[in-house]
């Protein structure tokens, strides 16, 4: 039987790692590389960014593990006017895609399917490229913004254009059946909804070899200092209340945000910062990496998600979990790898922290890391992507007007 070709596939990201946030959108790129084992991927990305000059736009170009990928860069600051300056940034958004398209097919020919990861502009773009070039084009989303904790704030603009966009994509892909059902539920019909998981890069997250001697036992966070909804201040009562049945216990809270100088004051007001609660501010992959590794419990309270890639880190990291019962994070893992509980429930909170602490044979690191490798590796998330193309591209290759 002749091989599948490999398909041409142009990423279309709202978020993506660049030169003003390099972490931003950092689970889309992981997505890239392991769509990149079974096809071939050029990623295209447009931010605005402070910079000085006449130049309205600046144009940078890399290869990422091997991926070539484009990035514009808009001003932020034209005319120092919010109500000008706003919509010239959005015509500035849509040129620099124009642009970079028209720069992509030249070198790498057109591509067989544009990739959408998060609406709205993005998507706006593809859907006007099906319409003028019969490409056709999925959607992936992430964003909580669909989520009812937050769909309150989707203006009735943008829902209007995120409507017809969705229902033109060829396929809707969401990390988690929650997700899904969100979208459907505000109206966001398509006929093909598929749910791929977020991806773990196992050759970064991988468990100690052998046992390591630790002076502390470690509770890990690794998140957006957002109390709102990530709930590192119930953390951090809760282990405030832990400590004294545990006094060799420790909490590291990786990550930066708007509650940072917040949650500090709490820990100081406890008399814990600097002493059994530490904040590491922003890390590498690398470095999360290596705290996974030495953590005896990864936490995510959080009071809503729609995957928790950080859950899949911290097992393919060999380190066991407990993370609130919300979201998509009941479809991430099961009650071998770790435990779920109710958001804001610091009784259960505790309970489980007691039970893992007390029972660290009960979550072998073997398991919980063959778990992630099976479900969430590369090679597994990229095969059901590149199985998605294959089922939307031959369904649009026997259109009678397929381009």
């Amino acid at each position: 039987m002749p091989q599948t070709p490999r398909r041409k596939i142009l990423f279309l990201p709202k978020w993506y790692p660049d030169r003003k946030q390099d972490q931003n959108g950092n689970f889309i790129q992981q997505h890239a590389y392991a769509v990149s084992k079974f096809a071939d991927v050029v990623v295209l990305f447009a931010n605005h960014d402070d910079f000085s000059g006449p130049n309205l736009t600046e144009f940078d170009f890399k290869k990422d593990d091997g991926i070539p990928t484009f990035y514009f860069y808009y001003k932020q600051r034209i005319t120092g006017l919010n109500f000008i300056d706003k919509p010239l940034k959005l015509i500035l958004y849509f040129s620099c895609l124009f642009r970079g398209y028209r720069i992509i097919e030249r070198l790498y020919g057109r591509p067989d399917l544009l990739h959408v990861h998060v609406l709205l502009r993005t998507g706006l773009f593809a859907w006007f490229k099906s319409f003028a070039a019969g490409l056709p084009y999925i959607i992936t989303e992430h964003w909580t913004l669909y989520l009812p904790h937050n769909a309150s704030k989707i203006s009735f603009l943008r829902k209007w254009l995120s409507k017809m966009v969705v229902k033109k994509a060829a396929a809707v892909h969401t990390v988690s059946q929650d997700l899904k059902h969100a979208m459907q539920g505000l109206g966001f019909q398509n006929r093909n909804y598929t749910v791929i998981p977020n991806v773990v890069n196992t050759a970064t997250f991988y468990p100690e070899n052998a046992t390591v001697l630790k002076p502390k036992r470690q509770l890990l966070n690794v998140a957006i200092l957002n109390d709102r909804a990530k709930n590192q201040s119930g953390l951090i009562k809760a282990f405030h209340k832990l400590l004294p049945e545990f006094p060799d216990l420790e909490l590291r809270i990786i990550g930066f945000g708007p509650s940072e100088k917040a949650l500090k004051n709490l820990a100081q007001e406890l008399g814990l910062l600097n002493k059994t609660v530490f904040f590491e501010g922003k890390k590498e992959a690398a470095e999360v990496a290596a705290f996974m590794r030495r953590a005896d419990v990864f936490v995510l309270p959080s009071f809503y998600e729609t995957f928790g890639v950080v859950l899949i880190e911290a097992l393919a990291s060999g380190t066991p979990v407990i993370a609130s019962k919300v979201g998509g994070v009941p479809e991430v893992f099961g009650k071998e790898h770790g435990i779920l509980i109710e958001p804001g429930n610091e009784d259960e909170l505790l309970t489980a922290l007691r039970f893992v602490l007390q029972n660290p044979e009960a979550f072998p690191k073997g398991e919980l890391r063959e778990f992630a490798e099976k479900y969430y590796s590369f090679e597994a998330v990229g095969k059901q992507f590149a199985a998605l193309y294959e089922t939307v591209l031959f369904s649009t290759e026997k259109l009678p007007n397929a381009r």
